[in-house]
């Protein structure tokens, strides 16, 4: 922890921030630059939007989409947009029955990095795409929604999923157990970079997500790929119009060429 991080701990510790079943060492940042609720708007405005950016981020020779075959959402017809937050989980060493028996902490605490959390942060939680082990459930994403959080994207599974889809909080996993994660995973670290299938996420980043998948916008390009992404939109638009009206090829064909060269 560096001395930044360690006086920032000891502000939310004063405040009553801080949760304290993780260890203050696996804490990489705790403030951290975020991005104006204006451009999320832009974002959220925008139709088929995981789709628009990850082609402005393939323009930019970005590795920045994962398809919704790997990170399905728990509801369809929710989009999430927001500065990404960060855990990344390793499995425990010993077996539950043996973490019950010697009363072990519950090490793969979600809570800590709620109360560090912004409102309209993205929870993005990597335990390597494990499919068996739940890493948060109904309760977990209760309290991610009365923090203000925009939603959570699970590299890995969850459970209650009836619980989460009735509370109307957006997340999206690789898939849903009934197994809890309790003395099977460990939250090794808190706001450090992590993996979502094979795209890097920093904390910071911006997180899109909808029916088609997720994508990461580094935040250094954020401005950028939601300018681009709007004149996508609008051609689209455009050209869905002529399509519909029954213009001939001529017309067509312009716009065609400008959106696709």
């Amino acid at each position: 922890m560096t001395d930044n991080v360690e006086a920032e701990y000891d502000e939310y510790l004063a405040a009553g921030r801080i949760w304290g079943l993780v260890d203050r060492n696996r804490i990489k940042k705790i403030k951290f630059p975020r991005l104006s609720p204006d451009i999320v708007k832009r974002y959220l405005a925008i139709d088929d939007l995981t789709t628009s950016v990850s082609d402005v981020l393939d323009s930019l020779g970005i590795d920045g989409a994962v398809p919704a075959s790997y990170l399905r959402p728990l509801s369809t017809g929710q989009k999430c947009v927001g500065p990404a937050i960060t855990i990344r989980n390793i499995l425990e060493r010993k077996t539950p029955t043996q973490g019950y028996v010697d009363k072990e902490p519950i090490r793969m605490s979600t809570r800590d990095i709620y109360y560090l959390a912004e409102p309209g942060d993205v929870l993005v939680t990597d335990t390597g795409g494990d499919l068996s082990i739940s890493n948060m459930g109904g309760q977990s994403c209760a309290v991610a929604k009365t923090v203000g959080l925009a939603g959570s994207i699970v590299y890995g599974a969850v459970r209650d999923a009836n619980t989460i889809r009735a509370s109307g909080y957006p997340v999206w996993s690789c898939g849903v157990t009934p197994i809890t994660g309790k003395f099977r995973i460990e939250a090794i670290e808190m706001n450090g970079p992590v993996t979502l299938h094979d795209v890097r996420v920093n904390p910071g980043d911006l997180m899109v997500a909808d029916d088609s998948g997720v994508c990461v916008v580094p935040y250094e390009h954020v401005e950028h790929v939601i300018t681009e992404v709007e004149k996508i939109a609008a051609a689209e638009e455009r050209m869905t119009s002529l399509i519909l009206s029954g213009a001939p090829i001529s017309e067509l064909r312009p716009l065609f060429r400008k959106r696709y060269s």
